[in-house]
């Protein structure tokens, strides 16, 4: 057996964890059940997951936007308006989930007071990886706005996909393009105020305050920041 086929022991705790977290969710349950089932040796396990299921948790979402990050990299996307290859990355994302409860159960740690940083850290760093992968250059506050913007949409779009019974998921796709076209009218209409210089002038306090109070909205549906249509 060469290096590269020696299984990667936190896989192997994964797997093990993901037969019971829709049950006992990503909880010392779950870990416990892992030390037992698996032949990692439990001082390894806890030098890979300190935290035990929550570390598996991060994990597996990692493990998500890894399968993403291929699907991209195989797709032809080349044809496609930039905003379709932003709902196409947002789409594999999704579609790499093998089980909606183990998302859900997700959720339940991550909105705990002490793992909420880490579920945003986790949302983030999902959306910097679509927009690098897709070939963003930014280098200044566009780098920011970008992903918030993108971390609304996935967020509402994920939420709205969990509870989708629709066959294929067709009804979640349709409001993944709602959202994203939600965007791209809030940018047309900026671009369109500042532009006139009459109304550029009136309403310039307005509009950093409707700046500012987006990124909250993204729990309702009215998402943040700026979509790029290239």
């Amino acid at each position: 057996m060469t290096g590269s086929d020696v299984p990667n022991p936190k896989d192997l705790l994964l797997d093990a964890a993901l037969m019971h977290v829709p049950f006992d969710g990503w909880s010392e349950a779950t870990w416990e059940a892992v030390l037992a089932e698996t032949d990692v040796n439990p001082v390894v396990a806890t030098a890979l997951c300190p935290r035990g299921a929550v570390d598996l948790a991060v994990a597996y979402h990692q493990r998500g936007d890894a399968v993403m990050l291929d699907r991209l990299a195989a797709a032809d996307l080349a044809e496609m308006r930039f905003r379709d290859r932003i709902a196409a990355a947002v789409r594999f994302r999704l579609e790499a989930v093998e089980d909606k409860e183990l998302v859900r159960r997700g959720m339940t740690l991550f909105s705990l007071p002490n793992h909420a940083g880490e579920g945003a850290r986790l949302v983030w760093g999902t959306v910097d990886q679509i927009w690098t992968a897709l070939g963003d250059s930014s280098d200044d506050v566009n780098w920011y706005t970008k992903r918030a913007t993108l971390s609304g949409v996935y967020s509402a779009t994920l939420l709205y996909w969990l509870g989708d019974d629709s066959e294929d998921h067709v009804a979640s796709w349709e409001f993944l393009d709602r959202r994203i076209e939600n965007v791209m009218q809030f940018e047309k209409l900026k671009a369109d105020v500042r532009g006139n210089k009459f109304l550029s002038g009136v309403l310039k306090g307005p509009m950093a305050v409707l700046d500012r109070i987006k990124a909250p909205a993204a729990a309702r549906g009215d998402l943040p920041g700026s979509l790029n249509n290239r």
